[in-house]
């Protein structure tokens, strides 16, 4: 086994392969045990497998990390991690801790932890990389820094005193939104609440689209009126229909009070639609233009990077106003068919008079056979007047139809190998 020391930071995200170079997962985390006369041990990591699970793999599986990434027996328990009492993840809950420096030279923060095997083949956390309060009154300027052993330091924090969450965050900046969701479940609740916290708008309101509406009220729970408020205005307008939707009716309109009048407006909209309906469905923020605008003009918006790749496959052409509720929908163009003509095309000249709208009143049964039937991504909605009120768009539709813990289930534990944890 390579006797490579390793920072638990920059081992976050490293590939993990068995034998023959196939690629298990990835490391998400580093476990260890805390002992009363020597430093913590490992016991393990948390590996991520396909299907965004997260799993334990014991420390004995490792035969080697180095050159950013892990080696292993090939054998894995897949299934799902749960940390056992004593327990402690060195990501999730040990960086950002406050320590006081055994030579009363003041307090730190752990920013990294390092860990190494030792003569026996067992890892040991070796090092603390640690950070100093700083010196300076500058808003840029850091503390300094400096490493410890274990036995240099002693663990102190304040009845309610928040553990720091920058570093973990900053660990989680490369996630996709889904598996920043799943890692952000993994978390013990404090913690949880902690780097949610920490998270910015719009990074926290991506996550919470990809979690269960359990979870979401849950961490919109754990923060102030007025951040919730923001968190909101971030999210997707249907996203935080549903979410509003969960919350007793006062706080409900509490949150939408402190909301941004436009964003309240749109959510306020989707509520008053019955959940099983198109207009429940369906997001008021697809791509709307005139008929005089051309095909460079569509493109440029389609290819804006905040945009849904679902609302991003066709532009609606309709009548002003071009907010919704537009005037009359007059068609689609597909973002392929704008592809086969010049930029300067007006896209009144090619737009699809043939896709039939669908009734803002229909049910999600009906919605979900017209996609299927004609092989669409999104559907436009309209009101009895023929005007565009929103969209439907496919992983609308599923997040309906599939169970409300489908983010959530296990696959089959006959997946299982290496026998239990």
């Amino acid at each position: 086994m390579s006797t490579q020391r390793v920072f638990v930071a920059r081992l976050a995200g490293c590939a993990v392969f068995d034998p023959v170079g196939d690629r298990l997962g990835k490391v998400r985390d580093v476990v260890v045990v805390y002992r009363s006369t020597a430093s913590p041990r490992v016991i393990g990591l948390v590996v991520e497998i396909p299907g965004r699970r997260h799993v334990f793999m014991s420390i004995g599986r490792v035969t080697s990390i180095r050159a950013g990434q892990v080696l292993t027996t090939g054998l894995i328990n897949v299934r799902r991690f749960q940390p056992r009492p004593g327990e402690v993840r060195v990501l999730s809950e040990l960086l950002g801790r406050r320590v006081e420096l055994a030579d009363g030279s003041g307090s730190a923060v752990i920013e990294d932890v390092a860990i190494e095997p030792n003569r026996l083949g067992d890892w040991d956390v070796s090092q603390l990389f640690l950070r100093k309060p700083k010196t300076s009154a500058s808003p840029f300027a850091k503390g300094p820094t400096t490493f410890a052993v274990w036995n240099e330091v002693v663990e102190k924090r304040a009845p309610g005193e928040s553990q720091s969450a920058e570093q973990l965050v900053a660990s989680y900046s490369e996630l996709h939104a889904a598996d920043l969701a799943t890692t952000l479940l993994d978390l013990p609740q404090q913690r949880l609440i902690e780097v949610a916290e920490e998270l910015s708008d719009d990074r926290l309101a991506d996550a919470l689209e990809e979690m269960p509406e359990e979870d979401q009220v849950h961490i919109l729970d754990g923060l102030g009126d007025e951040r919730a408020a923001d968190i909101l205005d971030h999210m997707e307008p249907d996203d935080a229909a549903d979410l509003l939707a969960q919350l007793p009716k006062k706080r409900l309109e509490q949150l939408l009070d402190l909301m941004e009048p436009e964003e309240a407006e749109d959510v306020r909209t989707l509520l008053s639609y019955a959940p099983d309906t198109a207009g429940g469905l369906m997001t008021t923020e697809p791509i709307i233009l005139s008929a005089d605008a051309t095909v460079a003009e569509a493109l440029a918006l389609i290819r804006r990077h905040e945009m849904h790749p679902a609302l991003a496959a066709a532009v609606f052409v309709t009548l002003p106003p071009f907010e919704t509720p537009t005037g009359r929908l007059l068609g689609v163009v597909h973002f392929q068919r704008m592809l086969r003509y010049p930029p300067h095309e007006r896209l009144g000249a090619i737009v699809d008079e043939t896709m039939e709208p669908i009734s803002v009143s229909a049910s999600a049964a009906e919605t979900a056979r017209l996609l299927a039937s004609y092989d669409l991504v999104s559907l436009p909605v309209v009101d009895a007047a023929g005007r565009l009120v929103g969209v439907v768009s496919i992983d609308d539709v599923l997040d309906y139809l599939l169970p409300d813990d489908w983010r959530t289930h296990d696959a089959d534990d006959s997946l299982t190998q290496g026998g239990a944890r």
